[in-house]
């Protein structure tokens, strides 16, 4: 295995430093490498951890891969995420999670671990193989319908109650069906404006404050996938405050644009949920520092061409988000470097006891890690994303960050910028 010696760099912003990794571990002390980078200037971060990732595989191979969402990631600083169940057919059996897991093998580029679908086919009316899964070589822990709410009360406790033997998640999806029909963006003074059926803030936070007193209850534990508005915080604020065992995410493009940009009537803004006020965003950030929130996570969701070029009421909700992740939350954040490592890598890394990821970059530790460059600049071109996707809403748009580097247990999968494989 080659050795690389990180001259000059700087860990979570302190002091330049040498950084040796050898053997896919950080080494103690400097010496000799095979290679030498020269990283003055760069900032060294754990390997970024997504929690919330769609790789379309099975299925939707148009829209993505498993591989091209895994180099995608790596672009992106990241070297593990966890790839939702929404698949064709949806991973609610061994057999599909293992598949996926296995092709996150082969690829090599992060560590892909499946999540396991809550109910059969999403459907919300039988409990799916949880055991099953837990059990397979993918040992998945954490389950979720995402794209579909667990709306019922009865499934969605005895699910809870089911992951509890082998402390696993189910991450929820808050939406109230019966609130959202037919609903095309956020509910508020932009929808009425425009005459699109609202999305409420209310239906999010019914199923929030729902989810949280039934976690209570069982003691089990409860994850809320992408986060939107101000009401919700105030529900996990609440519910943290009384010791219930509730984690929560929010995606960047939710910390960072508003449902004013559903005025063009671009379909690469429709995203479920919806773009919501700019006070909406304002809560998020603040409960993102505060750690109401525990971590960011991407919501990454390619679509074919066909799926998003075309009239908004049709367009399928989503936005790709993997190689853009760091740079939003660095123009929302700033050169906050351990609240990043904290909200990007070790969180997400212990909510889901992803061994191996999210450590402090000190010698022994796993060689997962990425180097960034602060004070590179980058206008996004979705031509340039290796994503087999090219919804991005931030075509054109000048983002802080460039990711120069990303290891995997010390061999890299991106260097100078580019994908190694």
């Amino acid at each position: 295995m080659t050795s690389y010696l990180l001259k000059g760099v700087s860990v979570l912003g302190g002091s330049p430093t040498d950084l040796l990794i050898k053997d896919g571990v950080i080494a103690s002390g400097g010496g000799k490498a095979d290679e030498t980078i020269d990283a003055t200037g760069l900032v060294a971060l754990p390997g970024l951890v997504d929690l919330h990732t769609h790789l379309r595989e099975p299925g939707r191979e148009d829209a993505e891969t498993v591989e091209t969402g895994s180099r995608a990631a790596a672009l992106g600083g990241y070297t593990a995420v966890f790839a939702m169940a929404n698949t064709s057919p949806v991973a609610d059996t061994a057999g599909v999670v293992e598949q996926v897991w296995r092709l996150g093998r082969e690829a090599g580029l992060v560590d892909v671990q499946p999540i396991g679908a809550v109910t059969v086919g999403l459907a919300g009316k039988q409990m799916a193989e949880l055991g099953a899964m837990a059990t397979s070589a993918a040992n998945v822990r954490i389950f979720s319908d995402d794209g579909h709410c667990v709306a019922d009360p009865r499934l969605m406790r005895r699910a809870l109650e089911y992951v509890k033997a082998f402390d696993g998640i189910i991450a929820q999806h808050a939406e109230e069906p019966r609130l959202t029909e037919g609903a095309q963006m956020h509910e508020g003074e932009v929808s009425t404006r425009l005459g699109l059926t609202g999305w409420p803030a209310v239906a999010e936070e019914a199923i929030i404050a729902r989810d949280v007193l039934l976690a209570e209850h069982v003691g089990s534990r409860l994850h809320v996938c992408h986060v939107s508005t101000a009401g919700s915080v105030e529900v996990l604020r609440q519910a943290k405050a009384r010791g219930v065992r509730v984690t929560a995410e929010v995606t960047p493009h939710h910390l960072l644009l508003t449902d004013e940009l559903a005025a063009s009537y671009d379909p690469v803004y429709k995203v479920n949920p919806p773009l919501r006020t700019g006070k909406d965003v304002e809560a998020l950030r603040q409960a993102l520092i505060e750690g109401v929130i525990d971590i960011v996570a991407t919501d990454h969701a390619p679509h074919a061409v066909e799926d998003k070029e075309c009239e908004w009421a049709y367009a399928r909700p989503g936005m790709v988000g993997l190689e853009t992740a760091l740079p939003v939350v660095l123009s929302v954040l700033g050169e906050q470097w351990e609240l990043i490592a904290e909200r990007m890598s070790r969180a997400p890394a212990r909510i889901a006891g992803l061994t191996g990821h999210g450590t402090d970059l000190s010698p022994g530790s796993p060689a997962n890690l990425t180097l960034v460059d602060p004070a590179a600049r980058r206008v996004v071109d979705p031509a340039e994303l290796a994503s087999r996707s090219r919804n991005t809403p931030y075509a054109g748009t000048t983002l802080p960050g460039r990711i120069v580097a990303t290891f995997l247990r010390g061999e890299p999968t991106v260097l100078d910028g580019k994908a190694v494989k």
